[in-house]
């Protein structure tokens, strides 16, 4: 590399902050241009979130009791909305990694590492593109759980509150596919290692089944999960809880809310740290 483009890199115009804002923003819009011009990863991405509702309300419905609705479907379809939720911004994990693991197998990285520009611009460029992807996958899931009949009972604002919730912890979980993309050779590896993990991490939870229902170590594991508190604050600001719901003694279940809003500040703030770490070395 000339020393005219070291200097360049090194001397990027205006405030450091304002131009890596800028240099987000520049690559988050051609994240987002290149996912208009391929809608199946959007619709590919609704198909199973779709599915798992309908499964699990219909073929389950009626089997899972929930402790306060019994064996109602309707009072399980509540209860089951908010892991489906939680379930399906996580697993968007999986294609952040898998695209920015193209990106580096294209030599897409290489090209941005020669302009101008922040280095971590790269990478939150890329969660917040595919923070609007699953804001949109939301939006949508929201309205096929309301057609099978779920509901929510607190005021908009909690309900704002409760999709916030999900949609921060699906950009903290996005940082970390970014790390994984980083971290192996083709975008098929990231898309499994992205998910592998994912699966024990959502089902040894309270996303489908109460905790109580578990076996006391597998509690321990559930009711600490981070993906649990997520579920367990969506719950309680959708009104999801049924009435006399026992809620476990483990402090995330207590104050879920807290948990939740702590538990994504400390993931993006580790695997943000780690993935432009692993970026610029990946790079050097």
């Amino acid at each position: 590399m000339s020393a005219a483009t070291d200097s360049a890199r090194i001397a990027p115009s205006g405030n450091a902050l304002t131009q890596s804002v800028r240099d987000s923003m520049v690559v988050a819009k051609r994240n987002l241009i290149r996912m208009t011009r391929i809608p199946e990863m959007l619709i590919f991405g609704l198909i199973q979130p779709i599915m798992f509702v309908v499964l699990f309300s219909y073929v389950f419905g009626g089997s899972i009791s929930v402790p306060g609705a019994g064996l109602s479907p309707t009072g399980y379809r509540e209860f089951l909305m908010a892991g489906i939720f939680a379930q399906t911004v996580t697993f968007a994990t999986a294609g952040a990694g898998a695209g920015i693991a193209d990106d580096m197998h294209k030599g897409l990285i290489d090209r941005f590492r020669s302009l101008p520009m922040a280095r971590g611009a790269v990478l939150t460029g890329r969660t917040l593109a595919d923070l609007v992807q699953t804001a949109l996958t939301l939006v949508v899931l929201a309205v096929v759980a309301v057609l099978v009949g779920w509901r929510t009972h607190e005021n908009f604002g909690k309900v704002l509150v409760g999709f916030g919730l999900l949609l921060l912890l699906g950009y903290a979980f996005s940082w970390i596919g970014a790390l994984i993309g980083l971290s192996v050779r083709t975008p098929e590896a990231a898309t499994s290692g992205g998910l592998i993990w994912l699966f024990p991490l959502t089902f040894i939870s309270n996303a489908f089944v109460p905790s109580e229902n578990m076996p006391s170590f597998l509690q321990t594991i559930a009711n600490w999960n981070p993906f649990s508190a997520t579920v367990q604050a969506c719950r309680q600001l959708f009104g999801n809880l049924p009435a006399g719901y026992p809620v476990p003694d483990a402090w995330p279940m207590q104050h879920p809310v807290w948990a939740s809003l702590l538990w994504s500040v400390l993931i993006v703030v580790m695997f943000r740290t780690l993935a432009v770490r692993k970026y610029r070395s990946a790079t050097a």
